[in-house]
């Protein structure tokens, strides 16, 4: 069991059985009322142990929400907060959002504004959601096809990551994850890059060293930095663009979000590299690693002009210009880079040019 422990959060790595879930359940949370938030995927494959296990859980309601980034909009809040309601679930009761990155955004962000806040906990049950959706304390919802534009600052109680749910997951979902370990290497520990790109198998991604380490990027970065202030911004790397092309495609042919990242880190890269930042060999390091394992979607004029014009409404964006996370070498990242709209297409077209070659 490995933990790492912050003033504002705590990250338990392991067996959940053997960590302190149970303990901080019969402590606590004793005499509150608990309610577990999962969504179709996490009810059919991980509710079962998790109320089989655990039977402080029994008598917990379960609240099911609807799979998909298409669902994280404040329509479904509003008819979690009037379950909560109608449950009379108060302040010092427990919400325990138990799924991956949409759960675990949506689940954090619905408690923390339910009668000012009331106490969560993370349960990720996807590589995405262990890494990097579940731990920093990011709440939000998507609002008008833009990625988390409403959500507040608030970490959970405790976070546990459990390597038993993986075992559930189809190899797409890994890629996920594994899209934002590639991330946090780039960013921020060259060596653990080397390791990662070199990869065979999708299935060695589930070594729970590998796991550690990436959390570990998130989790120091985070703790220097918890309201996104400076360095913390240096996490968005690959999601200006990454998040412009996923939320074009939303409604389209939708792409998963490690997915869309992997390919907003290749434009992105190549955008550091036109401006001098990055030397031409990394980025052609980059743009062949991630390109190898993720497959480029086609996009038309239109579809780069709207791409172009999601990335405008990016929450880094300051005085109405573009700021991005670019990296100048492996395991080094600069933030708050001011991009134009051109440079933006550029990437756009030089990405294109790889989808006959996948």
């Amino acid at each position: 069991m490995e933990q790492l422990k912050s003033e504002n959060f705590t990250v338990e790595i392991g067996s959940i059985e053997t960590g302190s879930f149970e303990s901080l359940l019969a402590g606590t949370y004793a005499n509150s009322k608990i309610v577990i938030i999962v969504d179709e995927n996490s009810h059919d494959n991980c509710l079962e142990y998790m109320l089989t296990t655990f039977t402080r859980l029994q008598d917990a309601e379960v609240m099911l929400l609807p799979a998909g980034e298409e669902n994280k909009v404040l329509e479904v809040c509003f008819q979690v907060w009037e379950s909560l309601t109608e449950y009379n679930i108060g302040r010092k009761d427990l919400v325990i959002n138990l799924g991956g990155g949409v759960v675990t955004d949506m689940g954090g962000f619905i408690a923390s504004v339910y009668k000012r806040g009331v106490d969560f906990i993370n349960i990720p049950t996807t590589l995405l959601a262990m890494v990097d959706a579940s731990i920093g304390g990011k709440t939000g919802v998507d609002l008008a096809g833009y990625k988390n534009q409403l959500g507040v600052f608030q970490h959970p109680k405790a976070i546990y990551v459990d390597p038993v749910f993986l075992e559930t997951l189809p190899s797409n979902e890994l890629m996920n994850g594994y899209a934002e370990m590639l991330k946090h290497a780039l960013i921020r520990n060259a060596s653990e890059w080397s390791r990662l790109s070199q990869l065979e198998n999708i299935d060695f991604v589930i070594d729970p060293e590998l796991i550690l380490n990436s959390i570990r990027v998130k989790f120091d970065v985070v703790e220097l930095d918890p309201f996104e202030k400076g360095l913390r911004k240096i996490l968005n790397f690959g999601h200006t663009i990454g998040h412009g092309i996923e939320g074009y495609l939303l409604d389209k042919s939708p792409i998963g979000h490690g997915h869309a990242v992997a390919l907003g880190m290749v434009a992105e890269s190549y955008i550091a590299m036109k401006k001098g930042l990055l030397e031409k060999e990394t980025q052609s390091e980059v743009q062949r690693t991630v390109l190898s394992k993720f497959p480029t979607v086609f996009l038309d004029d239109d579809a780069m002009e709207s791409v172009v014009q999601l990335t405008l409404h990016d929450k880094k964006n300051f005085n109405q210009a573009i700021q991005m996370a670019l990296i100048d070498a492996i395991g080094s990242c600069q933030y708050d880079v001011v991009v134009s709209e051109q440079e933006v297409m550029e990437a756009l077209i030089y990405l294109n040019q790889f989808v006959q070659l996948n």
